[in-house]
């Protein structure tokens, strides 16, 4: 603000004169109060205050040397300042297999740094808009994306994110190797981590239906390194009843054609990366008398293009793109399906059991996602804290700054030890390796994950923004962005109810024996480091925890199924943090 009072005139102002203000009717000053001066009048003024706009000279340039601006933080190579992933790799990986996944990641590192980190921002900068006519008044139902986000689609099939998992280089430890680099993609991904995530769960329903013939190029589409045959696939699950239910929720239809095909009519209200070349969804088969089956049995899951060879829609319509909170970089639709042709994949009826392979494979990517954010902001709020001063010293000399900052990093390790868990027990999986131990309890700690880091990244998001200041409220830092695609992780694929329940329909079905595998892993976890003296306090903590845990499902046990609801997102976290711990 011009420091100048209000009677004395724009013209003897050198701040002005020389562009360090941007004036408004050359300066407010000159009508303030009905004063109007001419030209002449203001040099002669000028004249005379010309000693206080000397000494006004003097203070900016004694102020430009002073630290007025905070400097923005900042992170290196992901890669290489993530101390625990390094540790962890070394610890956990055959030798070869490190010595060729280190080598990797070190260039990965930098290519985020130099390259994909300025294409997310520029997603951001420029989220998806919808044009549905044409200039000739033509409906062409056309999404326009921005180059960025087309290259990031390329850059996923060159380093071989989806790819990696499934071509096995390295046994069991591929679908590790595959979710560190989604972990290290995930923050300057712009939004492309949820197509991936949809694209890795469609190749693995196709692979586990054992990739028939009609599907082979979809599936080798999905899983190339080659950017002109790469494929993304959407995940079109909700409709206008909701999201998680359905059984009761799927109104879409499906009529059977002379040649085999069939034909989908229904709404689908919530299309996640409508951009997609393709996608799984859910409808029911219409019989010879027109009716179908209601329920989950009546469900059969289908395969569809998107759009033809010649770029024309399938038969689709997109009523309007959503305006979300967060994910804005991504393309997120309603649709009509007014006639999509598309193939029966599932046998008739068992559709949402063939899709069920999708849901652990997104659920997972999730918890990656959840992961990743979270290390990203404690990352910039360390740096920050080395380099932001209040109250004449920086940040990190603040014990209590310093004790935020520890507990967040604690929430990051433990999380990150948690997913770390589940993919080797993945790897095991798809290898045929895992023990039906093992098979049961990575049944249970998917969806224990999934409701736990997505309630954790929220939390710790909005911790960590507040360890900037006013400035994590700033937009142009791109800290709320970070903040707001957090808050979709608790939501999609299944909010923390729906997963808390999920997680007592693991234990029912296996009749017990996941909650025996649960404890068993955790004892024998707890012996190892009993061994330790400064592990001590700890294991008994986590003991004393375990405790408390059997009296509950003893004392549940004789109460209706009723008390068990209604203590399952309470009873999910304890698992978590047991876990975890």
């Amino acid at each position: 603000v011009c420091r100048l009072p209000w009677w004395r005139p724009s013209a003897t102002c050198k701040l002005w004169q020389s562009g360090h203000f941007l004036p408004w009717n050359r300066c407010q000053m000159l009508s303030v109060k009905g004063i109007k001066m001419t030209v002449g009048q203001e040099q002669q003024a000028g004249m005379k205050d010309k000693p206080v706009s000397e000494d006004l000279e003097t203070q900016l340039a004694r102020r430009e040397t002073e630290a007025l601006f905070q400097e923005q933080p900042e992170t290196g190579n992901q890669y290489l300042e993530d101390t625990l992933l390094r540790s962890y790799l070394k610890t956990h990986l055959p030798p070869k297999v490190l010595e060729e996944v280190h080598q990797d990641l070190e260039r990965f590192g930098n290519h985020l740094l130099t390259k994909i980190q300025p294409l997310s921002w520029e997603c951001e900068q420029n989220p998806p808009v919808f044009q549905q006519y044409n200039a000739w008044g033509q409906r062409v139902d056309h999404i326009h994306t921005c180059s960025a986000w087309r290259r990031m689609k390329e850059i996923s099939a060159e380093e071989g994110l989806i790819a990696e998992a499934y071509e096995k280089r390295y046994s069991n430890w591929s679908p590790l190797y595959q979710a560190v680099k989604l972990y290290l993609f995930s923050s300057s991904s712009g939004g492309f981590s949820c197509p991936l995530a949809m694209t890795d769960g469609a190749a693995k329903v196709i692979e586990s239906l054992g990739t028939p013939g009609s599907l082979k190029n979809a599936f080798d589409r999905l899983t190339s390194r080659d950017p002109k045959k790469f494929w993304t696939s959407g995940q079109w699950m909700t409709e206008r009843r909701g999201g998680s239910d359905v059984a009761n929720g799927t109104e879409t239809v499906a009529r059977k054609q002379p040649d085999g095909t069939y034909r989908l009519y229904g709404f689908k209200w919530f299309t996640s990366a409508a951009d997609s070349d393709m996608a799984l969804t859910l409808a029911r088969i219409v019989d010879a008398e027109g009716q179908c089956t209601q329920g989950s049995r009546g469900l059969s899951l289908f395969f569809l293009r998107v759009r033809d060879e010649e770029g024309n829609l399938n038969s689709i319509q997109v009523q309007r793109l959503k305006d979300k909170l967060g994910t804005r970089q991504m393309a997120t639709a309603e649709l009509w399906l007014q006639g999509a042709r598309a193939e029966l994949i599932s046998a008739e009826g068992r559709g949402v059991a063939a899709i069920s392979n999708m849901l652990n494979i997104t659920r997972i990517h999730n918890v990656i996602g959840a992961v990743a954010s979270m290390r990203r902001m404690v990352s910039l709020s360390r740096d920050y804290a080395q380099k932001r001063v209040a109250f004449g010293r920086l940040l990190k000399d603040h014990p209590l700054h310093m004790q935020t900052i520890a507990r967040m990093e604690v929430q990051v390790r433990g999380a990150f030890l948690l997913l770390m868990e589940i993919v080797c027990l993945l790897g095991l999986a798809e290898t045929n390796l895992a023990s039906e131990q093992e098979q049961l309890l990575l049944r249970l700690l998917v969806p224990v994950a999934k409701l736990y880091t997505g309630k954790q990244a929220s939390a710790v998001a909005v911790e960590a923004m507040e360890s900037f200041g006013g400035q994590g409220y700033m937009e142009d830092t791109g800290l709320p962005v970070i903040l707001r695609d957090t808050l979709v992780l608790s939501i999609w694929e299944g909010t923390t109810n729906i997963l808390s329940l999920d997680v007592l329909r693991s234990l029912a079905k296996s009749q017990g024996q996941v909650m025996a595998v649960f404890l068993s892993t955790v004892q024998k976890k707890l012996e190892l480091a009993s061994g330790t003296e400064e592990l001590s306090p700890a294991v008994q903590r986590t003991r004393e925890a375990i405790g408390n845990l059997r009296q509950f499902m003893v004392a549940a046990g004789s109460e209706q199924a009723l008390t068990m609801e209604l203590a399952a997102r309470d009873f999910s976290y304890s698992l978590a943090r047991i876990y975890i711990g």
